[in-house]
């Protein structure tokens, strides 16, 4: 069956980890990260996510484990900015496994084009490829720091659309933040806004390819 191509957002679609929704769907990485590191939580947010993170490893202008060596020791951690980053990937690695199941079975039966479309830094990025095998399941991987820009800013899906040529058709893409459905929208995609997983699974395109 011909289809046009499909994106999917990480987290909140593919991974139960950060949600535009967290008080529904989010399981957090740092729940713990006090005890087992000594790092307070709610300022590894405040002082790294929500600036250096933001504003330069997302987007590809600086290395995550040069920014952690930076940040951390000012939030009490003395120990190795790799174990952290170890810690944080194997923590926020809770696969929605009916989506991920059912996009393993859309692969095996169609030919039908599968992407990622997500806000990643290099290191998690290669992570989700490569360790938890979603490059058994998708064709490609367009991530932040990747094109250089997050989304929902418009160039993010311009970049997209320069390195794949024009679609044909207009492509399906799932995301859980209704800015960034907007954007997408604004762009000539068609945008689900993911709420539950069977904004997904319930899809009629999805449930087409797999009949």
């Amino acid at each position: 069956m011909k289809t046009r191509p499909i994106f999917f957002d990480v987290d909140g679609v593919l991974i139960d980890g950060y949600h535009a929704r967290p008080g529904e769907r989010q399981h957090r990485w740092d729940k713990n990260l006090l005890a087992d590191f000594g790092v307070d939580p709610e300022r590894f947010k405040t002082e790294f996510i929500y600036d250096v993170f933001v504003k330069k490893v997302i987007i590809g202008k600086m290395a995550l484990i040069d920014a952690l060596d930076r940040v951390l020791p000012s939030l009490g951690y003395k120990g190795s900015s790799m174990e952290f980053v170890q810690y944080w990937l194997a923590n926020d690695s809770h696969v929605i496994e009916p989506i991920l199941t059912t996009l393993k079975q859309v692969r095996a039966k169609t030919a039908a084009p599968l992407f990622i479309a997500t806000n990643q830094e290099h290191l998690r990025a290669h992570w989700l490829w490569h360790t938890l095998g979603f490059n058994e399941v998708f064709d490609d991987i367009f991530y932040s720091a990747r094109l250089g820009v997050i989304k929902p800013n418009p160039a993010y899906f311009a970049a997209i659309e320069q390195r794949l040529g024009s679609f044909a058709e207009q492509p399906l893409f799932f995301d859980d933040t209704p800015d960034v459905i907007t954007s997408a929208r604004a762009a000539g995609w068609d945008a689900v806004l993911v709420e539950t997983d069977d904004d997904v699974l319930q899809h009629p395109e999805i449930m087409a390819l797999l009949n």
